[in-house]
């Protein structure tokens, strides 16, 4: 039996990563006040799982609650936002909080999420047991989403991914890594990977934004994302991959060419915002060869795909720009 959420490849199907056939596995109305859920993070936790899940309410007010599911699939999620205390700051503002992310670091659980302080930035709080939880100082100024921490120290200091941006629908975006010795000053930024260029790969020319906690693998880092192009009909958004040095992640080794996974099912391409695949968390299993990514689709529900690590990791380095 996985240890994670799990569906064999379809028969007939050669695609490198697959959806879940009973997606989407949260509908936008799986608690009381909810207008939509969506673009969310998951982490093993207890004899199950645990999650921070981006609930938009029917003022379109955007915050964040938290969930529990003991196969990962079947979802309780709170009905009542998460409440913050201070942690290393007594400046906990925030007029938002959206798209989440989680990872287990050390002692604690690190949570990540675009926080409304004069604009979007990233928020960053912890929590032991999902019940509690304590915001810290903002990691950046305004404008920047997209924030990931590693599941480690890198040289010491902690690391995270992020997207500056504006403060709108940003149509430009770099992934970009920063280091903090203590998880409230953050600093030595440095370019990790730009948009491409139009003719070599459109899906992602306009903007990339770093997806789930990267995954420590013997190739590097491997590192989910999404890409953006800007169409007649507006952004369409999809996932890729690509492998980070192990020791210096500012440096990309390989990064797909053609997307994981595109908007092509109904959930995908129809509903508040059409055509988006947002991917924000992924559990694995090294010894079963496994992978299940949550994502968001079409801001409005979520759904997971699988793909076999091993594979994942192949076609990364066989279709690199």
């Amino acid at each position: 039996m996985s240890t994670i959420p799990w569906q064999d490849r379809p028969e007939n199907s050669k695609d490198v990563m697959w959806r879940y056939s009973e997606n989407p596995i949260i509908d936008r109305y799986s608690i009381p006040s909810s207008n939509s859920i969506f673009n969310s993070a998951v982490v093993p936790f207890g004899d199950g799982y645990a999650g921070v899940f981006r609930c938009d309410n029917k003022a379109v007010q955007m915050n964040i609650f938290a969930g529990f599911s003991k196969d990962g699939i079947n979802w309780d999620i709170n009905h009542e936002p998460i409440e913050m205390k201070s942690g290393n700051t007594e400046m906990i503002e925030s007029s938002y909080k959206y798209d989440p992310r989680v990872v287990w670091i050390e002692d604690r659980y690190w949570i990540t999420w675009c926080n409304g302080y004069n604009g979007p930035t990233i928020g960053i709080g912890y929590t032991f047991d999902f019940k509690e939880f304590f915001q810290c100082e903002n990691a950046f100024l305004p404008f920047n989403r997209n924030g990931v921490l590693f599941p480690q120290k890198i040289n010491g200091k902690y690391a995270m991914l992020s997207r500056p941006s504006d403060n709108g629908h940003t149509p430009f975006g770099d992934i970009w890594i920063s280091y903090s010795p203590d998880m409230k000053y953050w600093g030595e930024h440095r370019l990790v990977m730009k948009p491409s260029q139009f003719e070599k790969s459109a899906w992602q020319c306009t903007k990339v934004g770093a997806g789930p906690i990267p995954i420590l693998t013997d190739e590097g880092w491997l590192m989910i994302y999404h890409g953006v192009i800007n169409t007649c009909n507006g952004f369409r958004y999809a996932m890729g991959s690509a492998l980070l040095d192990t020791d210096s992640p500012d440096q990309v080794k390989y990064r797909t060419q053609p997307y994981l996974l595109g908007p092509a099912e109904t959930y995908e391409m129809v509903g508040d915002v059409p055509n988006v695949v947002f991917p924000c968390a992924a559990l694995h299993d090294f010894e079963e060869d496994k992978l299940a990514v949550y994502y968001g689709a079409a801001d409005t529900h979520v759904a997971i795909a699988f793909g076999k690590l091993s594979e994942v990791i192949q076609f990364t380095k066989d279709n690199s720009l």
